[in-house]
């Protein structure tokens, strides 16, 4: 196992890319299967889903659609789940099949928030295709259909996700070691 330091913290490899691919692959099968001729929207949320959305949408085979979205929320560094916007949506929602790209799910808070925010806008479905989930974090109940893995309640960087905006280059993604 690899470690490495970023700003005051070391992390340590807790799953390697070659693992992550290999559920991301996996994840994109079962969107290919349960997505095949109804043309989906994908809205990849920024900043955290963009490398797990390139390598996504690198295996989905089905003809579909990708947008990139950002989440206006209360300032700070903990989730509050008070999505106040969610922007970057221009498209056009009605009868629309939309997967919601997600980094990583924990409270669930701001998820249910954008759920309920693009259900105002008419889609024929929205479901989440999240990354990670941390399911003994969660706080209201969410149905995410495809998860590529389930982690434990530990504070991870790499592969998009990060410490103080550094570390999302990471291939690998790491847990923070406990000193």
């Amino acid at each position: 196992m690899s470690r490495v330091t970023i700003k005051d913290k070391t992390f340590e490899t807790s799953i390697p890319e070659a693992e992550i691919l290999k559920r991301v692959k996996a994840v994109a099968e079962r969107l290919n299967h349960d997505f095949a001729g109804k043309n989906p929207l994908f809205l990849a949320v920024l900043n955290g889903a963009f490398v797990f959305a390139a390598d996504l949408m690198r295996e989905v085979t089905i003809p579909c659609e990708i947008s990139f979205v950002k989440l206006a929320s209360y300032q700070g560094t903990t989730s509050t789940g008070k999505v106040t916007e969610v922007l970057g949506v221009n498209e056009d929602l009605s009868g629309r099949h939309i997967v919601i790209i997600e980094d990583i799910v924990d409270t669930g808070l701001t998820m249910k928030r954008m759920i309920e925010s693009l259900g105002t806008r008419h889609p024929a479905s929205v479901d989440v295709c999240a990354l990670l989930l941390k399911p003994e974090k969660l706080q209201v109940e969410l149905d995410i259909k495809y998860v590529a893995m389930e982690i434990p309640n530990d504070f991870i960087v790499g592969y998009g996700l990060d410490y103080d905006q550094q570390g999302r280059n990471l291939r690998d993604i790491f847990t923070l070691i406990e000193s």
